[in-house]
């Protein structure tokens, strides 16, 4: 026997909304209309105190701070949009908190993330960095608190009837959880070490696009490396296609000039500025010829000046622009230390 279709049921209202919803759903629809991005924040355990402290903050970034039933937000996505994704329709459980705002989404996000509000310890909470309770005075008088102290393994003191810490005691190390004894002596001396931030589900774009929670944590300074790569890499792809471009054509025009001095000294051609380097290669290659001969010729009375030699390649170096020389490095031919020693044959001893 061929199974029935199953169909799903959908509910229809046929009352009116009351007076009072009604209200909040046309105000919910049009701070979705005016606002390009909605932070849903879950404020599943998140102190009164800590809201309290991003309200302030963020009503001054100009965001508009709204706590509204889950049902009367999704009625109001769907008459501003017509209809409402499952994903949507996921992120609105629970107790939620509504930021609107026209700011970059992950900016906001990496400013909430940063901008943690300071509370007390409280067991089980897990310590961040050392905790260390410092010496001094404690302000406290003596008392059962003592025996906390003795739990914890801090020297102490009683000195003009106040409890003293002898010397710096870490009561938690990074990571491990706050227990009871510790929670009460940290809040006893105002120490607050949690850092704690609002909880942020999702980010809504336009009233339709999903931003997570994990995609809204971006690292800047990678993205920063890999943009900065990318522009090296395509300046010198433009650089190597002659791209005309302004800030291209300046080394593509720079760097033409040097090969065509390179292709005119290696073919010997004279201009007045290729003639130096021609020259200076002619005697390179003479004052070669002569560092063979001399040793098998003396009678020759050929000399190849080391002092010369070294002289006339730090002129050489310091003549030069320092693009001319990058260039010269890379071409065939000789060196500037061998074109030097040339010189240097040509005025030597």
């Amino acid at each position: 026997m061929a199974s029935q279709p199953v169909f799903k049921r959908t509910y229809v209202r046929t009352k009116p909304y009351p007076e009072r919803k009604t209200r909040i759903i046309n105000e919910l629809r049009e701070l979705f209309s005016k606002h390009e991005t909605v932070f849903v924040i879950n404020l599943h355990e998140t102190s009164n105190r800590v809201l309290q402290e991003y309200r302030f903050w963020l009503r001054r970034r100009g965001a508009k701070i709204v706590k509204a039933k889950n049902t009367l937000v999704l009625i109001a996505l769907r008459q501003l949009m017509g209809s409402v994704s499952e994903e949507i329709e996921r992120i609105f459980t629970g107790e939620n908190l509504l930021i609107f705002t026209n700011e970059n989404p992950f900016e906001l996000a990496k400013w909430i993330w940063e901008t943690g509000v300071r509370r007390e310890a409280m067991p089980g909470d897990v310590a961040p960095f050392d905790l260390v309770v410092p010496a001094g005075n404690t302000n406290m008088g003596p008392g059962p608190i003592m025996s906390k102290f003795g739990k914890l393994k801090i020297p102490i003191k009683v000195q003009d009837g106040k409890i003293w810490v002898v010397r710096d005691t870490v009561v938690a190390k990074k990571g491990d959880k706050i227990n009871e004894d510790a929670a009460e002596i940290l809040k006893k001396l105002n120490v607050k070490p949690i850092f704690e931030t609002l909880n942020i589900k999702a980010a809504i774009i336009k009233s339709k696009y999903v931003i997570t929670t994990d995609e809204l944590r971006i690292d800047t300074k990678t993205y920063r490396t890999m943009i900065e790569e990318a522009a090296r890499g395509a300046f010198n792809l433009a650089v190597n296609t002659a791209y005309p471009a302004p800030e291209v054509l300046r080394v593509s025009i720079a760097k033409a000039y040097m090969e065509a001095i390179n292709l005119a000294v290696n073919a010997r051609y004279v201009t007045p500025e290729t003639a130096q380097y021609i020259l200076i290669r002619a005697t390179m290659e003479a004052n070669a010829l002569a560092a063979v001969i001399a040793p098998k010729a003396p009678e020759l009375g050929l000399q190849v000046a080391q002092q010369a030699r070294t002289e006339a390649t730090q002129a050489a170096t310091e003549s030069k622009p320092e693009e001319k020389r990058a260039e010269e490095e890379k071409k065939e031919g000789p060196s500037e230390e061998e074109i030097a020693s040339g010189l240097s044959s040509l005025f030597g001893g």
